[in-house]
């Protein structure tokens, strides 16, 4: 039974399980995407949400709760300063899981964390297909299928040609190669 069981505890002790968790929401601020396992990012994120929740009101008691979490005074800051000036109107969600694939070593499922609005690529492929107009299938199957007609009867007959025109052309390439030498 799994009654109550809520948290994954990665086969790590409490002390151990919270350095990790801090350490990797230390980067995750400094850094804006790690790269980790998939169990890991999963709890993870259970612990970094809510401290992202708390930089978006900016006093004293929460950056003193906010600093017992992650004992990193640069990363305190940079939650408080530009994180949370950037998540400021979004109401949760601050993290994107992607997944990558497996782990040579061991074959554990790897992720990429990273918190959503610091993510340049995704920004701007959203962005440009958004100024994409969208097409339709008939149009463009008629024009390709239309050049492809126009071209195929021409790619066959100058084959058939060659074909033909090899046997007997060899002869007269050693004829025009008598014809070169005479003339020089």
């Amino acid at each position: 039974m799994r009654h109550g069981k809520k948290n994954n505890h990665l086969g790590r002790t409490a002390p151990h399980r919270a350095a990790m968790l801090s350490n990797m929401a230390t980067s995750l601020i400094l850094h804006k995407r790690i790269e980790t396992t998939v169990a890991k990012a999963k709890e993870l994120r259970k612990y970094a949400e809510p401290l992202i929740t708390k930089s978006k009101t900016d006093d004293t008691n929460n950056r003193r709760v906010v600093f017992s979490y992650l004992q990193s005074k640069e990363a305190v800051k940079e939650l408080f300063g530009i994180v949370a000036e950037k998540v400021a109107n979004r109401p949760g969600g601050y993290t994107r899981i992607i997944k990558l694939g497996n782990r040579l070593g061991d074959n554990a499922e790897m992720c990429m964390m990273e918190l959503v609005d610091f993510n340049e690529t995704v920004l701007n492929a959203a962005s440009e297909t958004a100024t994409k107009t969208r097409r339709s299938r008939r149009g463009g199957a008629k024009k390709e299928a239309g050049a492809v007609e126009a071209a195929a009867p021409v790619v066959e007959e100058p084959s058939a040609e060659v074909v033909e025109d090899e046997t007997p052309a060899a002869p007269a390439t050693e004829e025009s190669s008598e014809e070169e030498k005479s003339a020089e």
